[in-house]
């Protein structure tokens, strides 16, 4: 519980920390003076009549912050499922091919629909998704080994169509490029909305299944303990898109986050899922708020984009798990 506990405090302070830095630092104490209910109103009803301070918190830094955190949770919580679905913990949420789907999505609208690049990303992914599962579907059946290759190949074909969309419309593609490598930067109480519900309605069913999460990890052996190991293949392949989805529609591609998280809380609180599951997510949250600080304040007012910053300190870790794996110390 104390692990927990530390996990929850350490959200709230980086969630406040996010909001008090940036561009322009806030005092602790006028962050708190803002959460009037006469602030709340108006930020909902007529935001117009907000200060420039309260503008800042309450329409800038606030979705910012809250939209990091919570796509930190839905990678995070995709990357728990994923290393079970895979019995490999080494697997993240972008392998079914997500990312490279939503790429192509973005890249198409930033050549001719640049203000819905978020609905094409969506779409893209799912798309992607849809192609990769039917790909590895055997007779109703999805083997994971040919899941997994299936997402490999999609992700190496849908490189290769972003490239040339990016080539091709160079003069126009600037605004995709910068989604590429993630970014909260105009981040909207909307996007907040969208990534809430599909973090909810996910993390909550996750929570509900842990049990057979644990149970996907004896592969073919979970049949023999009662697990219809087909029918929720099917069910956490569907959970894992839309965590993903949602969260690249809003950011961009975000590397190493769902890898990360849910090892290194594997180590603080084992394998079993009751308490893997929601503490990688935490972990997620609190993680991907930390690095969008870092971008924003490292080289400010400039921005650095998240990704960058995500895939500084993760790829090291990476090459850390897999020295682990040679030796033969990392299990899922």
């Amino acid at each position: 519980m104390k692990k927990f506990m530390t996990l929850v405090l350490s959200s709230v302070i980086l969630i406040f920390t996010g909001i008090a830095f940036g561009s322009v630092n806030l005092p602790f104490s006028k962050i708190l003076s803002t959460f009037t209910l006469e602030n709340l109103k108006l930020a909902v009803y007529d935001p117009k009549k907000l200060g420039t301070t309260e503008t800042i918190i309450l329409q800038i830094r606030m979705p910012r912050v809250l939209l990091a955190y919570l796509v930190g949770l839905s990678l995070a919580s995709a990357g728990t499922a994923s290393q079970a679905l895979f019995k490999n913990p080494l697997a993240d949420p972008y392998i079914l091919g997500i990312s490279g789907g939503a790429a192509v999505g973005a890249a198409l609208a930033a050549l001719y629909f640049p203000t819905h690049m978020g609905i094409f990303a969506l779409v893209g992914a799912l798309i992607s998704v849809g192609i990769v599962y039917n790909i590895s579907k055997i007779d109703d059946h999805i083997p994971v080994d040919t899941l997994l290759l299936a997402g490999i190949a999609f992700g190496f074909f849908a490189h290769a169509v972003t490239s040339y969309l990016l080539y091709v419309g160079r003069e126009r593609i600037h605004m995709a490029i910068f989604w590429l490598m993630g970014t909260f930067n105009g981040a909207t109480w909307d996007d907040v909305k969208l990534v809430l519900f599909s973090s909810i309605v996910g993390f909550s069913f996750l929570m509900l299944r842990w049990k057979e999460l644990n149970l996907l990890l004896f592969g073919e052996e979970s049949i023999a303990l009662g697990l219809d190991l087909n029918f929720y293949r099917k069910i956490i392949i569907f959970v894992i898109s839309m965590l993903t989805a949602f969260a690249v529609a809003t950011s961009g591609i975000i590397g190493f986050v769902g890898l990360i998280s849910p090892h290194a809380m594997r180590l603080m609180f084992g394998p079993n899922h009751k308490n893997l599951l929601p503490a990688a997510a935490l972990f997620g949250g609190s993680l991907m708020v930390f690095a969008d600080l870092l971008a924003r304040i490292v080289l400010k007012p400039a921005e650095i984009p998240v990704g960058i910053i995500t895939a500084l300190f993760g790829a090291p870790f990476f090459i850390y798990l897999l020295m682990k794996r040679k030796r033969g110390e990392l299990y899922a």
